[in-house]
């Protein structure tokens, strides 16, 4: 129950990476006992939870995408999708940064095994809807992505003056907006077919 729900089950523990965000929960005696799916994560067929990551074979990025449980990421190193990639998809660092058995750490290229598909993986739909999330507050964050979900379409809608990349994604996911099948000129509406 909640009452008896302490710290421990309430954190955010390393295995959530990429499946659970860490930001999106609700605010009072809920908080961290409700989640919500990162952007990527889907349910395999046991029901683990699982996020993709693109592979890396001697340094170098393949175009190869396998989704990991937590239990499968066990062993691997993981670099961040920020990482400097040149132009045939070789890591360019002497030094990269990665997650590494639940740290942080820098290695070699040649010891990376997996890669981020998107630095905004570990995050929900909601909390990947705020611009510059990186430099807010986490509570700013929790209140603003709680706020997003809250979000009511205007009669006028206007594009954002600032946007992260997901306003497409989100509203085509919607099913509000209409849209065609194929391209061309809308040249009569009727409400009766």
């Amino acid at each position: 129950t909640r009452e008896r729900a302490g710290f421990e089950v309430r954190d955010v523990h390393q295995t959530h990476y990429g499946r659970v965000c860490p930001i999106e929960t609700p605010e009072g005696p809920n908080i961290g006992l409700i989640n919500s799916l990162s952007v990527y994560a889907k349910a395999n067929d046991f029901g683990f939870l699982e996020t993709p990551y693109r592979k890396v074979v001697d340094g170098r990025v393949t175009d190869d995408v396998e989704y990991l449980s937590a239990i499968e990421e066990v062993g691997t190193v993981i670099a961040q999708a920020d990482s400097a990639v040149d132009k045939d998809g070789n890591l360019t660092e002497e030094f990269v940064s990665v997650r590494h058995q639940g740290e942080f750490v820098r290695m070699p290229p040649e010891k990376v095994t997996h890669m981020d598909v998107s630095a905004q993986q570990v995050v929900s739909v909601a909390a990947s809807l705020i611009p510059f999330l990186e430099h807010d507050d986490a509570n700013r964050a929790l209140m603003g992505s709680n706020m997003q979900r809250q979000a009511v379409p205007t009669l006028r809608a206007d594009k954002p003056l600032v946007g992260t990349g997901m306003e497409a994604n989100v509203a085509r996911d919607s099913g509000v907006c209409v849209i065609a099948n194929r391209g061309g000129v809308i040249e009569y509406v009727d409400a009766s077919r």
